[in-house]
């Protein structure tokens, strides 16, 4: 067995980003750019007013105005004005030439075809957008290895880029493995349960945007475990295999992934729950064989694949660590790290009941892992320990 820290640092050792692939503008949010962007055009291509008010060529001597025209937005006409002549102008439209400096409408007071200013704070240029301030053609807009969010499709959106090169989001299977799984919404015969680890991991996922997520259910028999986790390799990047990753009579994943040309990098971590984790790889794709449980199932997914899932996006870990205080002690075995479900809040944590590794009723109201040491057995009430906060 080798420890949390061991395995969380073979596991970053191989993992590789994915290729770039090339996706249209809609489909850009949530993926790394996998290369730099550069503004075709000045943005705004014209001079701008930023708000709806009367253009001018602005001299301080001058209080009244004489209103020969107006320009909106998206007009396609050209309009000259001559010193001491405005023009009506709306927001985003494109100023007169002659004109420099914008009056906002509520600074003016008007009377038949003449405004007279009132705005002892207005100066020349005032509440105009000026072509290329937001960006100049042959400009960098964003650089690979950027996070595009909302707000970066809008900005590509808006100097006029249809699509770029990002990293993939990783395709995954999962593979249920178990006699005694049955679907949610049929009758319960003695014997079986209910199968979860499949829902709670694709929501867990798709909350980071992979929704490209196939599923796969094989009775525990070691011929059709090989060939479905042979099928799964074929055209996915990562594949989870929950349950059957023990010692036991019927737990063929070991066998099966050597079976299937899997290197091994490790198999068993010294942790709770979770202990009996799988990880392997075949050229670069990458197998987790997750514990059957579905405690253990979602406190691996956070701990060691949720990383390496990022990381074939070229994505940072999500997953943010931060230190609390625990609310009360806890005493645990040494020779063990834990993972708590917990609840965090204002710098404290708090260890929750039901801790058991098929219990999901203490996760469904955590809001953290809390990670304690295996070296360690006592922890105090008030003792500072590492607190994984979990995405919501």
């Amino acid at each position: 067995m080798i420890s949390v820290q061991e395995a969380q640092g073979l596991i970053s050792e191989n993992v590789y980003p994915l290729s770039p692939i090339r996706l249209l503008l809609h489909q850009l949010c949530g993926h790394v750019l996998a290369e730099d962007v550069f503004s075709h055009y000045d943005i705004p291509a014209f001079r701008q007013s930023s708000m709806d008010g009367y253009a001018f060529s602005f001299d301080k001597k001058l209080s009244e105005l004489i209103l020969v025209g107006e320009m909106a937005a998206g007009t396609g006409h050209h309009l000259e004005i001559k010193y001491g002549e405005t023009s009506r102008i709306f927001t985003g439209a494109p100023l007169p030439e002659g004109a420099d400096t914008v009056v906002m409408q509520e600074k003016i007071d008007k009377s038949d075809n003449r405004i007279t200013l009132d705005d002892p704070q207005l100066s020349v240029g005032k509440n105009v957008r000026e072509k290329g301030s937001e960006i100049r053609a042959g400009e960098l807009a964003m650089q690979k290895g950027d996070l595009i969010g909302p707000a970066a499709i809008g900005f590509l959106a808006g100097i006029g880029i249809t699509e770029a090169e990002v990293y993939p989001m990783p395709k995954v299977a999962i593979i249920l493995t178990g006699n005694e799984l049955k679907q949610p919404g049929t009758p319960l015969d003695f014997g079986q349960v209910y199968e979860s680890n499949s829902y709670s991991l694709s929501a867990a996922m798709k909350i980071q945007g992979i929704t490209d997520i196939e599923l796969f259910w094989v009775v525990d028999e070691i011929d059709k475990l090989t060939d479905t986790l042979s099928n799964a390799l074929v055209n996915n990047d990562v594949v989870l295999l929950t349950g059957g990753v023990s010692v036991g009579d019927y737990d063929f994943v070991i066998e099966a992934s050597k079976n299937c040309g899997i290197e091994q990098i490790f198999h068993k971590v010294r942790q709770k729950p979770g202990k009996p984790l799988f990880f392997g790889t075949r050229e670069n794709k990458l197998i987790f064989g997750l514990p059957g449980n579905p405690s253990s199932v979602l406190s691996c997914y956070y701990n060691y694949v949720l990383p390496a899932l990022a990381g074939l996006a070229c994505k940072e870990n999500s997953l943010i660590t931060v230190k609390a205080s625990l609310s009360f002690g806890y005493q645990k075995p040494a020779g063990l790290a834990h993972f708590l479900k917990g609840i965090y809040e204002n710098g404290m944590v708090r260890p929750l009941n039901a801790q058991e590794s098929y219990r999901l009723s203490s996760f469904a109201q955590s809001n953290c892992l809390i990670c304690l040491s295996e070296t360690q057995q006592t922890f105090n009430q008030g003792e500072g320990v590492d607190v994984l906060l979990l995405p919501q």
